[in-house]
């Protein structure tokens, strides 16, 4: 068993190499200006990117918002309104789903009740005519790989949820797809599973080097496991970065809101680094807007620490307080009527008038109704700034 285990480590990382090298140039999926409509209905509104191949991408926003719709449309279920979709520089609009080098992990996870562990994970290659060698071959690695190797004999209503989707996800990548689409394949599973699954599709995801596009509304699923995450919201792509880009630097009210916990004011831009909000003038480190000009400011509640009233920046009234295990939820309202949300460390006492203090990296600036194009513009207008200091 051990040499069996170290000879699929090998064929694996072998195969990923291979990927990573024949997948270089090309997109492994590109979207141009894709719609889609049922009847007056617009589901998808001008959607385009691109997806290199060998990563891990996640297409985030809450219920309706067109992420499911998008993988659908990748996967061949759905047909385009207008736009082309492309894989690997080939369109592939009206490419049916058989034909595509693609496999999809759902929500249920669509097992065969009727069929063992063995089967459901045989059942593509059988399709395909692989031979029976060939076939226990491909079964052998793929349990391996999702360590369900003692489970070929199970029947499927034997198995945990968490066993069921490992079995899926093997089943899927049974087909050596190009690309495994994801369409929430966790939201069933407990927390403490949930969190023990997210770790290992990712280090599935690097061991085998393919593309996974992975659907979620769980903003921390998403932090965690992702290269690469797209926002929708209303059938829109409201922004994509990384994790760290997307929680940093938002780039609206939606995403701020939607991405982690925020407190969002409105302040004016007096200038460069300086922003006025709750009437004060408070240093930070954004520039690049109008004179006065209104804006949105953004402050997250790890980033707040409680301190004396005489060395707050701001002062608050202690309103509510929970306790979360590793920190403490507070909630606070500032003399204006302001409601802050807080984390610390130290616990406070309802009714208690305490200072709250912060970093000017810790506010971020985002402007009324910026897109992404001018607020990708700005951001590259600051690093020319800083070459050129």
């Amino acid at each position: 068993m051990k040499l069996h285990a170290f000879l699929v480590t090998i064929y694996l990382l072998i195969k990923s190499e291979d990927r990573k090298v024949s997948n270089e140039s090309t997109p492994i999926i590109e979207f141009r200006n894709v719609g889609l409509s049922y009847d007056d209905n617009s589901v998808l509104k001008n959607i385009d990117f691109e997806l290199e191949a060998g990563k891990f991408y996640t297409l985030l926003g809450p219920s309706g918002s067109g992420k499911t719709t998008i993988l659908n449309l990748i996967s061949g279920q759905l047909t385009v309104t207008y736009g082309d979709i492309l894989f690997e520089g080939q369109v592939i609009n009206h490419v049916p789903v058989e034909k595509r080098h693609m496999n999809t992990v759902f929500q249920d996870y669509g097992l065969f009740p009727n069929m063992n562990v063995f089967e459901n994970v045989a059942f593509g290659p059988r399709i395909k005519g692989k031979s029976k060698k060939e076939i226990k071959a491909k079964v052998t690695e793929m349990l391996a790989l999702v360590k369900l190797g003692e489970y070929a004999d199970r029947e499927i209503t034997e198995l945990s949820g968490g066993q069921r989707q490992r079995v899926a996800i093997a089943r899927a990548l049974a087909n050596d797809p190009e690309v495994l689409l994801l369409d929430e394949p966790l939201s069933a599973l407990d927390y403490k599973l949930r969190k023990e699954m997210q770790y290992e599709l990712r280090e599935i995801q690097q061991r085998l080097g393919i593309t996974f596009v992975f659907v979620t509304h769980d903003q921390e699923e998403a932090l965690a496991m992702s290269d690469w995450i797209f926002v929708m919201n209303d059938g829109v792509i409201q922004q994509n970065g990384s994790p760290e880009d997307i929680y940093d630097e938002p780039i609206n009210h939606f995403v701020a809101d939607f991405i982690g916990e925020s407190n969002i004011l409105d302040g004016i831009m007096t200038a460069d680094y300086l922003v006025h909000f709750t009437g004060k003038d408070f240093e930070n480190v954004d520039a690049g807007m109008r004179p006065n000009e209104r804006v949105e400011v953004v402050l997250r509640p790890e980033d707040l620490d409680l301190t004396t009233v005489e060395n707050g920046k701001l002062v608050v009234t202690i309103d509510d307080q929970s306790f979360r295990g590793d920190y403490y939820e507070i909630t606070a309202i500032d003399d204006d009527g302001n409601e802050w949300q807080v984390q610390a460390t130290n616990k406070s006492t309802v009714g208690e008038r305490v200072g709250l203090t912060f970093d000017p990296e810790d506010i971020h600036i985002m402007r009324f109704n910026e897109s992404e194009n001018d607020f990708d513009a700005r951001l590259e207008s600051y690093e020319d700034e800083d070459d050129n200091a």
